[in-house]
């Protein structure tokens, strides 16, 4: 009697884990602050790309790009990462030169596909005598949490225009929504910079009550304090009808590149996830263009060279490219497992 109790109960605890098994993949995605595009683009695939693949994807909101690249080698769950460019190529360079840490983070982590350019947001206040991205030299200004892309590009940026660091007495690392306060109450920050791409939520839910308080400030890509910088960055357009509440007119601001990224998976049932998931993203494209956040009317599915150290993930890298071409195949429902099947193993 104890046998037959003893295999039964071998039996339905194989049953459970081979159930378990057939299971949706539970995933992460990491993302940034919970207000910015990131966190948008990451719950569009989440919520249209995801369940197509077997995914159910959880999407983390983080303190930014740096952060997200180390989550990415260290968090449980954590498969996929949205990461800003020249975040991205800082750990690569740092590789290159021999940093054994960074090399270590970046060079297991793959490219699944390039997304948008992400757009550099400067607000100061309304009163401000500032109109400029090249006359912030001396000012207070908040670059957002460190381990973010915008803390990222905002000293970046002031060192390739200035010749020099923001001074550490004028930087700060507040949250967006803590720094706009300080922004226009004590005033104990100048310039606040959000990098999301436009709409950036945390702008475009301003009340047009928000012009008597703050103003965006411009690019000029003539100025000559820009020359470096466009070694690295690109302008864009911020457009009037992203922030109605805010702007009568478009103006040039400066952007840097975001990417889908993982890491360099092998185990099989990891890659025929993410394989699934690169032909959901393909199939699904038309709905994240049509109903997800307005940055997917930005992307294409196009993989086009990557700078040196940087490598596409080959699994998603050949269904994407299929899908270029026409080729990707129907996402077939799976088959139903019976008992005996499940108990066998057979079922993936």
């Amino acid at each position: 009697m104890m046998k037959a109790l003893l295999v039964a109960g071998m039996a339905a605890a194989l049953l459970l884990q081979c159930m378990a098994a057939r299971g949706a993949a539970a995933f992460k995605i990491v993302t940034a602050d919970k207000r910015g595009t990131y966190f948008a683009i990451g719950a569009d695939l989440a919520k249209i790309v995801a369940p197509n693949a077997d995914i159910e994807l959880e999407v983390l909101p983080t303190d930014g790009s740096a952060a997200n690249i180390r989550l990415l080698r260290h968090e449980p769950g954590v498969k996929f990462a949205i990461v800003q460019a020249d975040v991205y190529q800082a750990f690569v360079d740092r590789a290159a030169g021999a940093n054994r840490e960074a090399a270590r983070i970046i060079r297991p982590l793959r490219v699944i596909l390039p997304l948008y350019n992400t757009e550099i947001h400067y607000i100061v206040r309304a009163d401000s005598a500032l109109s400029y991205l090249h006359e912030i030299k001396g000012a207070k200004i908040n670059g957002g949490l460190v381990g973010s892309g915008a803390a990222f590009i905002t000293h970046t940026l002031y060192k390739m225009m200035f010749n020099g660091p923001v001074p550490e007495a004028n930087a700060s690392y507040f949250p967006n929504d803590e720094a706009l306060v300080r922004l226009i109450t004590d005033k104990t920050v100048d310039v606040v910079v959000v990098a999301a791409g436009q709409p950036a939520p945390i702008i475009a839910n301003m009340k047009p009550e928000a012009q008597k308080f703050i103003k965006l400030l411009k690019f000029d890509p003539s100025h000559p304090s820009s020359k470096l910088p466009l070694t690295v960055y690109v302008p864009a357009t911020v457009r009037a009808s992203s922030y109605p509440n805010l702007l009568t007119e478009s103006f040039t601001t400066i952007s840097v590149g975001a990417f889908l990224v993982t890491y360099d998976y092998n185990l099989q049932s990891t890659v025929d996830h993410l394989v699934r998931f690169a032909r959901s993203l393909c199939q699904n494209f038309p709905t994240l263009q049509a109903k997800g956040h307005p940055k997917w009317r930005e992307v294409e599915l196009a993989l086009p060279a990557l700078n040196a150290g940087w490598i596409y993930y080959p699994p998603t890298t050949r269904e994407l490219r299929n899908c270029a071409d026409g080729k990707v195949k129907a996402t077939r429902p799976a088959k139903a497992c019976s008992s005996e099947e499940r108990i066998l193993g057979f079922c993936n």
